[in-house]
C-alpha cells in the first residue's frame, strides 16, 4: 500500500510520489506548520523570549542532540562506519509524544517542569529542522526554492493583515510546498517557514478597533488550535502507519539486535539524550550563574532527560531520509526508534511517577495542614467531647 503512486503523471513537478512519501513529505508539512507556529510563539511570547530563563533548556537541547549523535557515530565507527549517514536519527525529541507522556503521569509535577520540557523540545525541533534542511537535502535546485518565496510572501502578507481566507491561504501554502519539494529541500521545511510568518501577538486595538478593549488572541494561537487536531489526529497517525510498520518476517533477530545502526539509535535515544540533557544542564548550573527554577529538582530533570529520548516521528523521518524508504537499514531504524522510544518512555515513567507520588504526598500534607504548624488541622478542629 505504501508503494502505490496515486499520481504517476506528476514527474514534471517531482510529485510522482508513493503514498508513504506523500505521508512523509505532505502530511508531515502540516505537523511542521504547527511546530513553526509553536516555535514562533515561544520566541515572541514564551519561555524563549527571556534569554535568562531560556538558557538552561536551550543548552540542554543542544547537549541532548550532540551526545546522541556522538554515541551513534562512535558505535558505527567501531563497526566499520557503514551506517554513519544515520547520525542524526537519535538526536530528535518528539514533542507531542513526550508532552503526552508527561501529561498522563505528571498530575502533581511542577508546572516549571512542563515549561522546561516544552522549551527544550521546541529548540530540539528547530535544530532538527535545520539538520534536515542542511544534511538531508539531495539534488538541490535554487530556482524553485527562490520561487517559493513568492507564495510564502503572499501568505505572510495576508496573515499579517489578519486575513484568514482559506481559499487563498491553502492554495498559497500548497504552491509553496510544491516549489520547496521541487527544489530538493525536504518539503516539511515549507510548513515551518509558513508557520513563522504568522503573527503571535493579538490586535491591541481590540475586537472593534478601539483602544482600551481586550485584545484578540494572536493569530498563531488561533491557527495552532485549529490545525493541531488535524496534525495530531490525522497527519502524524497516518505517517506513523506507513513509517512505523516494522516487519521482522524472515529476518535474523540476532542480526537485527547486533546491527550497529540499531545499537547506535537505541543507545543514542536512551543514554545519549539523558547524558546530554542532564550533563549539560548540570555543568552549566555548576560553573555559571544559571539555575533551575526553584520548583524543579535534579531528580525531576533526570526524568525529563529520559523522556526526551522519545524520538518517534522526527527520528523515523530522518531515518527514511538517511537510508531510503523500504531498505533493510530503514526497517532496522524503525525497530530501533520504536524500541528506544519505548524504553525511554518506560524509564521516564518510572522516575517521574515516583516524583509525582512525592509531590502528591506533599500536596496532601499541605492540604491537611493548611496553617503550616506541623499539626494536621483535622486534629486541631475536631469537636471537644463533653
Amino acid at each position: 500500500l505504501g508503494g502505490y503512486v496515486p499520481w504517476p503523471g506528476g514527474a514534471a513537478l517531482h510529485l510522482d510520489l508513493s503514498l508513504a512519501t506523500w505521508a512523509a513529505d505532505g502530511l508531515l508539512a502540516i505537523f511542521f506548520f504547527v511546530v513553526g507556529l509553536e516555535l514562533k510563539r515561544e520566541f515572541v511570547a514564551g519561555e524563549l523570549r527571556d534569554p535568562r530563563r531560556a538558557v538552561l533548556p536551550v543548552v540542554a537541547a543542544v547537549g541532548g542532540m550532540v551526545a546522541p549523535a556522538l554515541i551513534y557515530v562512535a558505535v558505527n565507527l567501531a563497526a566499520g562506519g557503514a551506517g554513519l549517514r544515520g547520525w542524526a536519527i537519535p538526536t530528535a525529541t518528539d514533542i507531542a509524544f513526550a508532552l503526552a507522556v508527561l501529561a498522563v503521569i505528571g498530575s502533581h509535577l511542577p508546572q516549571g517542569l512542563r515549561a522546561f520540557l516544552l522549551t527544550l523540545a521546541v529548540v530540539d525541533d528547530l535544530l532538527a529542522i535545520t539538520i534536515i534542511a542542511v544534511f538531508y537535502t539531495a539534488d538541490f535546485s535554487p530556482v524553485p526554492l527562490l520561487a517559493a518565496l513568492l507564495p510564502i510572501a503572499a501568505f505572510a502578507a495576508l496573515v499579517q493583515r489578519r486575513r484568514t481566507w482559506w481559499w487563498a491561504l491553502i492554495p498559497l501554502a500548497v504552491t509553496a510546498w510544491t516549489l520547496v519539494h521541487a527544489s530538493g529541500v525536504h518539503a516539511t521545511v515549507a510548513g515551518v517557514l509558513l508557520g513563522f510568518t504568522v503573527p503571535v501577538l493579538g490586535d491591541p486595538r481590540g475586537t472593534r478597533g478601539r483602544p482600551g478593549q481586550r485584545a484578540h488572541p494572536g493569530l498563531a494561537e488561533h491557527l495552532e488550535h485549529r490545525w493541531r487536531p488535524v496534525s495530531a489526529g490525522f497527519a502524524v497517525p497516518v505517517f506513523a502507519f506507513f513509517a512505523a510498520g516494522v516487519s521482522l518476517r524472515g529476518a535474523d533477530l540476532g542480526t537485527v539486535l547486533t546491527d550497529p545502526i540499531v545499537l547506535g539509535v537505541v543507545a543514542g535515544l536512551v543514554l545519549g539524550k539523558t547524558i546530554g540533557i542532564f550533563g549539560s544542564t548540570y555543568l552549566l548550573a555548576r560553573f555559571t550563574r544559571a539555575r533551575l527554577d526553584d520548583d524543579i529538582t535534579w531528580p525531576d530533570l533526570l526524568g525529563v532527560a529520559l523522556l526526551a529520548g522519545v524520538g518517534f516521528t522526527v527520528s523515523l523521518l530522518i531515518g527514511e531520509l538517511a537510508f531510503g524508504t523500504g531498505s533493510t537499514a530503514d526497517e532496522h531504524v524503525k525497530t530501533a526508534v520504536l524500541a528506544g522510544s519505548l524504553l525511554s518512555a518506560t524509564l521516564a515513567a518510572v522516575v517521574l511517577g515516583r516524583r509525582n507520588r512525592a509531590y502528591r504526598a506533599i500536596a496532601e500534607r499541605d492540604r491537611i495542614d493548611a496553617d503550616g504548624d506541623g499539626i494536621p488541622d483535622v486534629y486541631q478542629h475536631r469537636p471537644v467531647e463533653r
